[in-house]
């Protein structure tokens, strides 16, 4: 059995509220969840309007389809609209 773990920073620029916050937060949830089949969620910086941090899992039986997925996340994350990814931490076990 494989683990993949990920868990990336990302700011959400011009953002003011919370509410805003959770409206993109939640919609790029729902597309890496609905695109990759991983387990998502928002991990820290809750309380922070302009940041957020996730985290993603995924278990596999090949190291190979593991670390594609996983960078195949972090490109998706890249290019989505609405936020910058400032920084991530990629582990497999």
């Amino acid at each position: 059995m494989v683990i993949g773990s990920l868990r990336f920073m990302v700011e959400i620029p011009g953002n003011d509220n919370l509410k805003g916050k959770r409206r993109v937060v939640k919609g790029l949830m729902d597309r890496l969840r609905n695109k990759f089949n991983i387990s998502v969620s928002e991990v820290d910086n809750l309380d922070k309007h302009q940041l957020a941090t996730l985290g993603v899992a995924i278990v596999s039986n090949d190291v190979t389809f593991v670390n594609k997925v996983l960078d195949q996340v972090i490109n998706f994350v890249e290019a989505y609209n609405g936020v910058v990814l400032l920084d991530y931490m990629m582990e497999i076990f």
